[in-house]
């Protein structure tokens, strides 16, 4: 799963994943890294593949069966559609028209088919958005993993720019909100997750005019990757010195959310890093003063 990639039209980044989970998220995207290219064929996963190329944790086939049972039952939420230019012709859709859940065998297996309709979503694609399946995976948040596919598709230009409506609906975040809930909750875990993978990672707030100066939208810039640049995995180490670097070297990090980052990417508690430097603090200090007395024996 290292060099497994997501590849899809950017419509699929215009849906909002009402509701999904992490874990559901993961299944999901896992699903549609395979299903590239296949047009009207039928899928077969065996829950050994699936688990693996979505990063599951636990081991119980039937907690498995209910994860993706209700993976599928939110895909069935999610309306896709088309229109004519002039409006007259509508048409709505969903994206899999086959998806039979296979467990009582030696083998269990799922079984997928995109719908007809669905096929120009993963099939023959003219502009697309495309990431590393295992660095999407391992996000915990289901903020940073919408903001990281979202801002994937940005990728050669390095900025983008999203009105508040937009933002909300497209994250799933409660209309019940407030600017500070946002901060707190859904830009405090992005920060700390997507700093590590976008180089220089910086997000603005747009202010509207009127009474307070509410926020009318949000942008996000970064440094831009290249055109040929490919989203395979250079090694552990080299994906871990980038990481790190991204985090040390990025200004609107306060110091505590960069030991936070760290913690994160090395799977360390949270609180880790601060910890030890504060360790490390006294330990100078008890060293300091300690030459200082010292100092005061010989005078």
């Amino acid at each position: 799963m290292t060099n497994e990639l997501v590849k899809y039209h950017t419509e699929l980044n215009t849906i909002p994943l009402r509701k999904f989970s992490p874990v559901e998220m993961n299944l999901f995207f896992s699903i549609v890294s395979r299903m590239r290219d296949k047009g009207e064929q039928t899928v077969r996963f065996s829950f050994d593949q699936l688990k693996d190329l979505s990063d599951y944790k636990a081991t119980a086939n039937s907690r498995f069966i209910d994860d993706i049972y209700s993976t599928y039952d939110k895909i069935l939420s999610l309306r896709f559609g088309k229109r004519s230019a002039n409006g007259l012709d509508r048409s709505m859709f969903v994206m899999f028209t086959q998806f039979e859940i296979v467990g009582d065998s030696d083998d269990p297996y799922v079984d997928i088919k995109l719908f007809e309709k669905a096929i120009p979503l993963l099939n023959s694609l003219d502009e697309w958005v495309r990431y590393s399946l295992k660095q999407f995976n391992e996000l915990q948040s289901s903020y940073s993993k919408t903001m990281f596919r979202l801002l994937k598709q940005f990728r050669t230009t390095g900025y983008a720019y999203f009105s508040k409506d937009e933002f909300i609906e497209l994250l799933d975040i409660p209309k019940s909100y407030r600017e500070s809930d946002i901060n707190k909750n859904v830009f405090k875990p992005i920060k700390e997750e997507l700093t590590p993978l976008f180089r220089g990672l910086l997000i603005r707030k747009k202010y509207g005019k009127g009474r307070g100066t509410p926020v009318i939208g949000y942008q996000f810039a970064f440094k831009p990757e290249s055109k040929n640049a490919d989203d395979f995995s250079k090694g552990e180490q080299e994906n871990l010195r980038k990481k790190m670097f991204n985090i040390e070297h990025n200004g609107e990090l306060s110091q505590q959310e960069k030991w936070i980052a760290k913690d994160k990417i090395l799977g360390l508690k949270i609180g880790t890093h601060e910890s030890e430097f504060h360790t490390q603090e006294n330990k100078n200090k008890e060293k300091e003063m300690l030459i200082d007395d010292l100092k005061n024996m010989f005078k």
